[in-house]
């Protein structure tokens, strides 16, 4: 069984519900929600940790008691902190609100995410690991690592996440690229055409070249927030690779762990910071 490696963001998200997301110009009054660990690398990272996975973690935070709270967290969580400390900025936030019918809307201060320096970065990678990526994290980064992962053997799973052009042969050595239907059709009007795209639908389920999951049902009762569910079903997806899962298996598992992730309340469960 191999080790998923994650590389991507670590943010602390500051949550705030309302009744319904505002119109360009409009104010509408919210309730505190609280302070989450979140960013979606932390968030792929604890879903591999809970779907059996050896997970280390690579990310840049800054100096800052968010930083080091963080750091904790994973080390408790049994996740192999490799992270950079970056006192020029603090460690990356995200601003978060959510509606009564659980939907929300981000706004991300990147932070020390974005001092994330390709150079010191060697993940130790080998054949049998799965290397999964986001882009909440400097770009020059996300290219070393997916090149250098690739060619020691592992393999790449590269979440286009929060959309960005890539060069064709990072996108190329991808197995899969993981994209949601918004991000699918940024992709579709590049000229990037990856080998392996599974595309997520939200509560529609996956479809992975010729294979696919219909959505699992989560009642309206039991909807605490769809804040991370994309990330947790990447995160499943990882380890189940990671675990020698075939393509159907590890979308059944990735499918099921993003319907878990709409139950409770932020991007992980247990989460405040």
């Amino acid at each position: 069984m191999g080790r998923v490696i994650v590389v991507g963001s670590l943010n602390v998200d500051i949550v705030t519900r309302v009744e319904r997301h505002p119109a360009p110009g409009e104010t509408v009054l919210g309730e505190a929600g609280g302070r989450f660990a979140g960013g979606k690398g932390g968030n792929q990272a604890m879903a591999a940790r809970r779907a059996g996975a050896d997970v280390t973690m690579v990310a840049a935070v800054g100096t800052d008691d968010a930083g080091s709270a963080y750091v904790a967290r994973l080390e408790r969580a049994g996740i192999e902190p490799r992270v950079q400390r970056r006192p020029e900025d603090p460690t990356g936030t995200a601003l978060i609100t959510v509606d009564e019918a659980g939907e929300n809307s981000i706004i991300v201060v990147a932070g020390a995410n974005s001092r994330l320096r390709p150079e010191p970065l060697d993940l130790g990678a080998a054949g049998g690991d799965v290397v999964l990526i986001s882009l909440e994290v400097d770009l020059e980064a996300v290219c070393h690592v997916a090149r250098r992962a690739h060619a020691a053997g592992a393999r790449v799973v590269l979440n286009l996440a929060p959309y960005a052009v890539l060069p064709p042969d990072v996108i190329a050595l991808a197995d899969p690229v993981v994209v949601n239907e918004s991000e699918m059709r940024q992709l579709a009007d590049s000229d990037l055409v990856p080998e392996s795209l599974l595309v997520t639908f939200g509560a529609a389920g996956a479809r992975w070249g010729p294979h696919g999951v219909d959505g699992l049902p989560v009642a309206a009762g039991e909807i605490g927030d769809t804040v991370g569910a994309g990330d947790a079903f990447c995160g499943a997806l990882a380890a189940a690779l990671a675990s020698g899962a075939d393509t159907q298996a590890a979308l059944e598992a990735a499918n099921a762990a993003g319907a878990a992730a709409v139950r409770w309340v932020g991007a992980q469960p247990d989460a405040a910071l």
